[in-house]
């Protein structure tokens, strides 16, 4: 078991949370970035000392570069870069507008970019940075162009980083899980007028039929951190949705 000292994006809810609550409970210390400040310090003061909640949005860059500035005061140094913010929701390309597509490349890519220079200028050999993809990482799905866009962007991020930093010996790789059980999930359900059919569905098209809870997507991301001959990878954690 590592104990890391990690940042974590997106720690307010679903994956980036699990894992979290994954990294502290193996005693390690975790600075928590999301945009609902008063949650994370909830959060915070739940996990109890080795947790600390810095409020950001990842996809404004002055932000990111006083909040890393800041995790880095309180953590002395960090190995673990966790990019797990990420925003989504369905829409037909007629709604899709320049403000939704902005705000989704502004998270899901631009933000594993801000987040992940700012720290691989500070880190030391040995550490790792780990982006959150998506089977849409690697298929098209209609409703989700801007998704699927900043989901496939991201792992030409991840490669390219991992190629320019292999020579510091830090690492770069990208988990991308299939469905998940989380709150964005469910919100992307609702969304649709007969929501029990279209979960019905999602389940179904996933070969293992069921979804990932976000605690197996955390194991998996503790797992990749310590494959120290890993860099460059993009592992499918999706049920078979990708195999087939």
């Amino acid at each position: 078991m590592i104990s890391y000292k990690a940042i974590v994006t997106g720690a307010s809810s679903g994956i980036g949370l699990a894992t979290a609550r994954r990294i502290h409970a193996d005693g390690g210390t975790v600075a928590l970035l999301a945009t609902r400040a008063a949650l994370l310090e909830e959060i915070s003061a739940d996990l109890g000392e080795r947790a600390y909640a810095v409020p950001t949005d990842v996809s404004d860059p002055d932000q990111v570069a006083a909040s890393i500035a800041r995790c880095f005061e309180l953590l002395g140094e960090v190995d673990l870069v966790v990019n797990a913010a990420g925003v989504d929701g369905p829409a037909h390309l007629a709604d899709l507008g320049p403000e939704k597509w902005s705000r989704t490349i502004g998270v899901n890519l631009s933000g594993p970019f801000y987040v992940s220079r700012e720290c691989a200028l500070r880190m030391k050999a040995g550490s790792s940075i780990i982006n959150i993809g998506s089977e849409l990482s690697f298929m098209g799905m209609g409703l989700y162009v801007d998704y699927c866009a900043s989901k496939a962007g991201l792992i030409g991020l991840t490669k390219a980083m991992s190629a320019e930093l292999a020579e510091r010996n830090i690492r770069v790789n990208a988990i991308c899980p299939g469905p998940v059980d989380t709150p964005m999930m469910e919100s992307e359900i609702q969304w649709f007028p007969n929501p029990e059919e279209v979960r019905k569905q999602a389940v179904d098209r996933v070969p293992l039929k069921r979804w990932a809870s976000p605690e197996e997507i955390a194991d998996a991301i503790v797992y990749l951190a310590g494959a120290t001959f890993a860099t460059g990878a993009a592992w499918s954690i999706d049920g078979g949705t990708t195999a087939i």
